[in-house]
């Protein structure tokens, strides 16, 4: 069994991460349940419950990601559309760098 090692962003360029409001969201009417977004993603943001995939720890999902999205066979998948995150850009106080303590910020 191979386990994921999952670390969750605190911030994304000085803002919490509970504040941006950027993760899939699955249409349940033309999902099939193929597992090819859990398979992908890995960050824990889906699960297999009870048979369906299911968007669990929505925030684990990496701001501006959305690999899983031209994946889905069926469309099921989708972000909010790039424009939400220029918006925040312009609007919110972003600090240079990304708040991580890393070589950039």
């Amino acid at each position: 069994m191979i386990k994921k090692v999952i670390i969750l962003a605190e911030k994304w360029f000085g803002m919490e991460r509970e504040d941006i409001q950027w993760f899939p969201t699955i249409d349940n009417d033309k999902c099939t349940n193929c597992q090819t977004c859990l398979k992908k993603c890995s960050h824990g943001v889906f699960e297999n419950i009870n048979g369906k995939v299911k968007v669990v720890k929505p925030f684990n999902c990496v701001v501006g990601c959305t690999g899983c999205d031209p994946l889905c066979p069926e469309g099921a998948i989708s972000h909010p559309s790039k424009d939400y995150l220029v918006n925040l850009i312009k609007t919110r106080n972003i600090k240079n760098g990304c708040g991580c303590n890393c070589k950039w910020d």
